[in-house]
């Protein structure tokens, strides 16, 4: 029997619909992720109480992918630094073929089992980091070489795969299986696979960096302040929990550098 993510799409014909059709087609289909998401919260509530004590220690935490899987663990990595002020290298997504494949695909770089551990060696990763392979086939060999070398090396492993007892799966230590049925484009695990994906990956790296005492209250208070629209809402932040005035707020910010630390400066200096 074919992977749910490789069997026929409900819908045939596509090339004879109208744009309405298909548009109300894609979107019948999408509206099926968040209750498949749904249904694998007590596996992604697991792996985010095994990784939080492990990040409390040092330990880092990694993603690995091929194409669209390696994509959104990339942009995933790529955001926490400037969204919760933690270090560039803390969260770390990794994609087969290297950098270059986030924009061009890089032709059967994801059947390398060995490459991801060899990717991996440039970091020193160590007991204390955990790795998340991302594929939604849950088949793809660098993906499985990559967990199958941490979990001999000792790390902590996860995965966010999108169809049920897949081989990825079965080596990954605490696995998330996000069954979201076959594509409206027959195969095309970009569409309903990959936004299941990223809703995951959002859940995983946004609760984490909660527990880790990254936000106070709702705000990201730890936020790199790297454009207008950051300042503002950073200096919004300040005069909300202080009370000053703009002017005042945007001064701590200047002097401080981000919201937390204009606050803790406020209260201790007056």
């Amino acid at each position: 029997m074919k992977p749910s993510t490789e069997q026929d799409s409900h819908f045939d014909n596509l090339d004879k619909m109208s744009t309405h059709d298909l548009l109300r087609g894609m979107n019948q289909e999408d509206k099926t992720v968040p209750l498949a998401v749904e249904k694998a919260i007590p596996q992604i509530e697991a792996l985010v109480e095994a990784i939080v004590p492990r990040m409390q220690a040092g330990g880092r935490l990694f993603y690995i992918g091929a194409g669209t899987s390696g994509r959104l663990g990339v942009v995933d990595a790529s955001e926490c630094p400037p969204t919760y002020g933690v270090p560039f290298d803390l969260v770390v997504g990794l994609i087969a073929g290297g950098d270059s494949a986030i924009r061009k695909a890089v032709e059967f770089a994801e059947d390398d089992a060995e490459q991801a551990w060899k990717d991996l060696a440039a970091y020193q990763p160590n007991t204390s980091d955990t790795l998340i392979g991302i594929a939604a086939s849950g088949r793809t060999p660098y993906v499985i070489g990559g967990l199958q070398q941490a979990n001999a090396s000792g790390l902590l492993t996860g995965c966010v795969v999108c169809n049920a007892g897949s081989q990825v799966a079965a080596q990954a230590q605490f696995p998330v299986e996000v069954v979201v049925g076959p594509e409206f484009v027959t195969g095309s695990t970009r569409m309903k696979s990959g936004t299941a994906q990223k809703l995951v990956l959002n859940m995983i790296s946004t609760s984490v960096m909660i527990r880790l005492g990254r936000v106070k209250g709702n705000k990201m208070v730890d936020m790199q302040l790297s454009n207008h629209k950051l300042v503002g809402r950073a200096i919004a932040m300040v005069v909300q929990e202080l009370g000053v005035s703009e002017e005042k707020a945007k001064q701590l910010l200047d002097q401080f550098g981000n919201v937390r630390k204009a606050c803790d400066g406020f209260r201790k200096n007056g």
